[in-house]
């Protein structure tokens, strides 16, 4: 593993600002404290500092030389509203709330990487460090882009990096074209008729009809979606009634859609609403369907991917490197940026739990657990990610 020896030599600062941040989880958009923290931290080290892109959001700017080329790297802020069940020293002190995502290393290691860079970086052209706040839901990414982020800050392509538990600790993960799904949720409403539960002819059964149309909503996976169109269709909500012998009059279904392209998308969010507003009218009733889209898929440009594989190789070594990763089927709003722009998402392991100081939750090191916590470990191979990224693409020709 080629680290490089400032950074390693740096490790207890940046631990201890990811530990301050851990203890001081806020959730989206409220990272009122956590952006003053970065921002001071970037301006302490002599870096332009803007506050304020995506409300919450933190930009620093650092250029040597007059090279045209730009990098942008992200790293997101914001916890979870999650009670935390470690009782180590940097646990949350923030009641409900909890940096259960690791946002609060990728935050670090971005940092990581801008101390490094502005004290001994040796590069020509500009580095834009990203700062995004609101990941968990609430489109930050998007934000800062109405907010102006390339507009101000133009680069050639951005990068972003999330930890992964499982994998094991400082290996990488990575694959071209689409790495994280889209996230979608629905809501279908059927509004029938009540009726004395022995005399159902009496009205339109809302139950009844709603049955139906979940079952005819897995057809589309089955039957019209093709085979090799990865998607999920989860109802994971059905409610109607409240006595055990009355119809009611309504009755609704609710859940998550998830695909790795738009045109898939379109495809499901289509036969959805045929097929409820078939079957209600098939039964007598009436639908009304609800169907948000909240984060696209996160698709990774080729050439991008090919790169930072290439770096990655560098660092840790190519039998540490999957670089044909198994997508997941969860989503991220990076992927509003790797709309705007080509880029790179990519996955570090964060081992299977092992790291965790004593007094953590019981329960397994995962994303979105109790019982998590970000691998100290990670934060040099991180920061050594960015840096030599940042370095090699900016080295290339325009």
């Amino acid at each position: 593993m080629k680290l490089i020896p400032e950074i390693q030599a740096a490790h207890g600062e940046i631990q201890t600002l990811r530990r301050t941040i851990h203890a001081h989880p806020e959730l989206r958009y409220e990272e009122t404290a956590t952006a003053e923290l970065v921002a001071r931290t970037l301006e302490s080290w002599g870096i332009e500092t803007h506050r304020g892109l995506g409300k919450t959001g933190v930009v620093g700017i650092l250029k040597r030389g007059n090279g045209s080329r730009s990098i942008g790297l992200r790293a997101d802020m914001d916890a979870l509203p999650i009670q935390e069940l470690n009782t180590f020293g940097h646990r949350s002190q923030n009641d409900g709330k909890m940096h259960a995502c690791g946002h609060d290393g990728h935050t670090a290691m971005l940092l990581g990487a801008a101390r490094h860079l502005v004290k001994h970086g040796d590069f020509d052209g500009t580095i834009v460090f990203i700062f995004q706040p609101a990941e968990e839901g609430g489109a930050g990414a998007q934000a800062m882009i109405d907010d102006g982020l390339f507009a101000k800050f133009p680069v050639d392509a951005v990068f972003g990096i999330h930890n992964w538990p499982g994998m094991p600790a400082g290996h990488f993960g990575v694959t071209e074209g689409p790495i994280m799904a889209s996230s979608n949720e629905f809501r279908i409403e059927i509004k029938g008729v009540g009726s004395h539960a022995a005399l159902p002819h009496n009205g339109h059964d809302p139950v009844f009809t709603v049955v139906q149309i979940a079952n005819g909503l897995q057809s589309i996976i089955t039957r019209n979606k093709k085979p090799l169109d990865t998607a999920v269709l989860s109802i994971t909500q059905i409610h109607a009634g409240d006595a055990l012998n009355v119809v009611p009059n309504d009755a609704w279904l609710a859940g998550t859609v998830r695909t790795f392209t738009t045109e898939t998308l379109d495809l499901i969010e289509a036969r959805m609403r045929k097929i409820a507003e078939s079957t209600a009218e098939a039964y007598d009733c009436s639908a009304t369907i609800q169907f948000h889209r909240n984060y696209p898929p996160t698709v990774n440009s080729s050439e991008e991917t090919r790169f930072a594989a290439a770096v990655m190789k560098e660092i840790v070594g190519s039998e540490n490197v999957d670089d044909a990763v198994e997508p997941t089927m969860g989503a991220e709003d990076f992927s509003f940026m790797l709309l705007a722009k080509p880029g790179c998402y990519a996955f570090l392991g964060n081992g299977d739990g092992g790291h965790r100081d004593s007094g953590h939750g019981a329960g397994p090191c995962m994303l979105h657990n109790a019982s998590y916590d970000f691998n100290d470990e990670l934060l040099p191979i991180g920061s050594t990610y960015w840096v030599r990224l940042a370095q090699r693409f900016l080295a290339q020709e325009k």
